[in-house]
């Protein structure tokens, strides 16, 4: 894993798709393909979609856990 991680924003919903939603609090935007971590530096997806305004964007994150609904509120970050 990567030694810097750079935090995104918390995880607003889950997605009709099964996606979790993330609005962006930084300016640095993130790669589609760069996994994605929860706190305990847990991988927890991979950003499939960039989206929305280019002052604030959402990206779109494609889960790779059993429960994605129970990420949602958590804050995540990315290599």
């Amino acid at each position: 894993m990567c030694e810097f991680l750079r935090r995104l924003s918390k995880i607003i919903h889950l997605s009709r798709s099964g996606n979790l939603i993330v609005k962006l609090d930084t300016n640095a935007l993130p790669r589609i393909g760069e996994k994605v971590f929860d706190s305990r530096l847990r991988e927890i997806g991979i950003i499939h979609d960039l989206f929305g305004p280019v002052a604030r964007p959402y990206i779109s994150l494609t889960p790779t856990t059993s429960d994605p609904f129970s990420l949602v509120g958590k804050i995540v970050y990315s290599q």
